[in-house]
């Protein structure tokens, strides 16, 4: 397998694990032990400054924060355009 076909399946895979690491953070919101365990801190390292992007595009309704929803919706965006790209190339290469 080409390794730029290779690069995307592995591209494709990395957003699927980040999408996993943002919903455990959303989900640990429900649960305030949880956010504040050295697990839930590290989920705000790696969650907050991709979440940050979309904080203000959306604004809360109700007390929700909604920014989450835009954030997994580019991502999978993301992985569509990845495995869009991915089919063109085995095509493209026979």
């Amino acid at each position: 397998m080409p390794i730029l076909i290779q690069l995307v399946f592995v591209l494709d895979r990395l957003i699927q694990i980040y999408m996993i690491v943002l919903f455990v953070y959303v989900i640990s919101s429900w649960f305030p032990q949880l956010r504040d365990s050295a697990l839930g801190q590290m989920l705000a390292r790696l969650s907050e400054p991709y979440l940050r992007l979309f904080h203000g595009v959306v604004p809360p309704v109700g007390g929700v924060d909604f920014s989450p929803v835009l954030a997994f919706l580019a991502l999978q965006l993301a992985q569509a355009l990845l495995l869009t790209l991915a089919r063109s190339l085995v095509r493209f290469m026979g």
